[in-house]
């Protein structure tokens, strides 16, 4: 801060510059952002990766997929036929998991059921030496009418 006195032959008395010199905060603040625009882009590395784009393609349903249903209780239905419990899934599941080719299994979860619920389908699909395991999801708004 820089004061600066007036001499005393102007108006026979002499007066102060009270006002603050601004230049130097100015000087500072500036060199601060050079330096923290240099010193960012070292802090935040990352490992360079390619990430997948968004993609929605209609499910191609075959006879042969598995359309496994689990509602917001989290009970579970294999086509619309409900199971008892978690063990009679992974039976009739053994029993497809044999077959040559191997059936898909589309899970469609209701969107307030508990994460827990799905992840027992899938446990139980990994279980029975399921392979091919997919979500059904409904598109985005707009989607549905760019699909052929």
């Amino acid at each position: 801060m820089a004061m600066q006195i007036g001499s005393a032959e102007s108006d026979g008395e002499e007066q102060l510059n009270n006002t603050i010199n601004t230049t130097p905060l100015v000087d500072v603040m500036l060199v601060l952002l050079i330096i923290f625009l240099i010193t960012i882009p070292v802090v935040t590395q990352t490992i360079k990766l390619e990430l997948p784009k968004e993609r929605n393609l209609p499910t191609q349903t075959k006879p042969e997929n598995i359309v496994i249903a689990v509602n917001r209780e989290g009970e579970i239905y294999w086509g619309i036929e409900r199971l008892p419990d978690i063990e009679t899934l992974v039976t009739r599941l053994k029993v497809e998991a044999v077959k040559e080719p191997q059936p898909e299994v589309h899970i469609r979860g209701d969107s307030e059921v508990r994460y827990e619920s799905v992840g027992r389908v899938v446990v139980a699909c990994q279980r029975a030496g399921i392979f091919k395991v997919g979500f059904i999801t409904e598109p985005p708004a707009g989607v549905a009418a760019r699909l052929p």
